[in-house]
Formats: structure tokens, C-alpha cells, sequence
């Protein structure tokens, strides 16, 4: 199954340039973890602050609540997540709480 959701970077051109260096090179760990959650490929494509990721998962052994579970409760994974809050803001439209927010499909071919 394909996800597409939204994260918006703070506006600051380091901060930015930051970012994207550590994803040119994620941690091992952050790999084994979406591997491990039935994630088969991911990518992150940005214009200005706005993000866009197309998540694509393997429906027989992805489950976004144990992912978010494992998130949240291993202590590398969570590492990871603070450091990119450093440089990640909430859209508009993200709920309380929430990083990325999934997007509403609106047309398909």
C-alpha cells in the first residue's frame, strides 16, 4: 500500500541543508526499524519548508500502531525523532500531537 504524508521544515536554509545531509545517510537503526514494520521503499521530496513522503508498506506485516508503538518506545528510534524535530514543524493542518499527517488522495489515473 502507498502512504503519502506531509511534514513542514522549519524556515531556516542550515537547518534545512542540515536535514537533508542526515537523510543522504540514515542512522542503520532507522532502516532495520521501517524495514522490520513491513515499510519496502520511502521517499521524501520537498519543495521550500513543505514535505511530501510516499510510504509504501507490505500490507501482510505493516501496522501503523505498532510502528508508531515501537517509535515512540525504543530508545535509537526515539533518539532519531527528537533530533529531526530540531528541524521539523507541523503543517497547518496536523493534529495536536501529530509529525506527519496523512494526505487526502484527490485524483488518481
Amino acid at each position: 500500500m502507498r502512504h503519502f504524508l506531509a511534514l513542514d521544515l522549519k524556515d531556516d536554509p542550515a537547518l534545512i541543508a542540515e536535514y537533508e545531509a542526515y537523510h543522504r545517510n540514515i542512522w542503520p537503526e532507522v532502516r532495520a526499524h521501517l524495514d522490520s514494520h513491513g515499510v519496502t521503499a520511502m521517499e521524501i521530496h520537498r519543495i521550500g519548508t513543505r514535505m511530501v513522503m510516499l510510504m509504501e508498506t507490505d500490507d501482510a506485516r505493516y501496522d501503523a500502531q505498532a510502528m508508531a508503538l515501537a517509535t515512540r518506545t525504543d530508545p535509537k528510534i526515539r533518539q532519531w525523532e527528537e533530533l529531526m524535530w530540531k528541524f521539523q514543524a507541523p503543517t497547518p493542518w496536523t493534529p495536536e500531537g501529530e509529525k506527519w499527517t496523512a494526505m487526502q488522495q484527490i485524483f488518481c489515473l
